[in-house]
């Protein structure tokens, strides 16, 4: 079952992010609080084997979160959802210097601390590493609206209501012709990137 959307009946999240900005430790706090929990379950089974003998998911969840409150001066919020897609590819971004800093570990004849898993992870399993690799590839061809709206359905579990409130949609069924037009569209790019 997806989550409320994190500004349900709170204040939004754009009036958090301005006053943030604007120095206020307590919007901080609340925004740190607000999605970490759901940035923690998106996440989880998401580390791929490589990264995961030197740090744990919930650590990388709260570098992510951390970097993206210390970088908002990067991030421009066009409506409530796009914080969430912004705070995914902060996740994402953290796992790959994971993997650089654990390469370069390697590298220089560190020794792993711990026996890396040497399976799949979670999102491995389910979609396959070439499917993955192509799902990413796939996204990063879609317009911005459209990669919103296809990240909060198919990997948060947004209902169309709430992809529609998160995204300043004006209905459930706008929404779901976004998502339906991002999906296509992002199946036929995963399908070029194969070929």
């Amino acid at each position: 079952m997806p989550a409320d959307p994190p500004e349900a009946g709170l204040e939004a999240t754009t009036e958090l992010l301005a006053r943030c900005r604007a120095g206020d430790e307590s919007a901080r706090n609340r925004l740190f609080a607000r999605f970490l929990p759901l940035l923690r379950r998106w996440a989880h089974g998401r580390l791929p084997v490589a990264a995961r003998s030197l740090a744990d998911t919930d650590d990388l969840v709260q570098v992510s979160l951390v970097r993206a409150l210390n970088h908002l001066g990067t991030f421009e919020p066009r409506h409530e959802g796009a914080f969430l897609v912004y705070l995914r590819r902060s996740f994402v971004n953290a796992v790959r210097d994971e993997i650089r800093r654990t390469r370069s570990a390697r590298r220089a004849g560190i020794p792993d601390p711990e026996l890396p898993d040497g399976g799949p992870s979670v999102v491995e399993q389910a979609m396959g590493k070439e499917t993955l690799e192509a799902y990413e590839a796939g996204l990063a061809l879609l317009t911005e609206e459209q990669r919103e709206a296809v990240i909060l359905r198919l990997e948060f579990g947004y209902t169309f209501k709430q992809i529609a409130e998160a995204t300043g949609r004006p209905t459930a069924d706008a929404a779901r012709m976004s998502v339906s037009r991002g999906v296509l569209r992002l199946a036929e790019a995963m399908n070029a990137h194969r070929s």
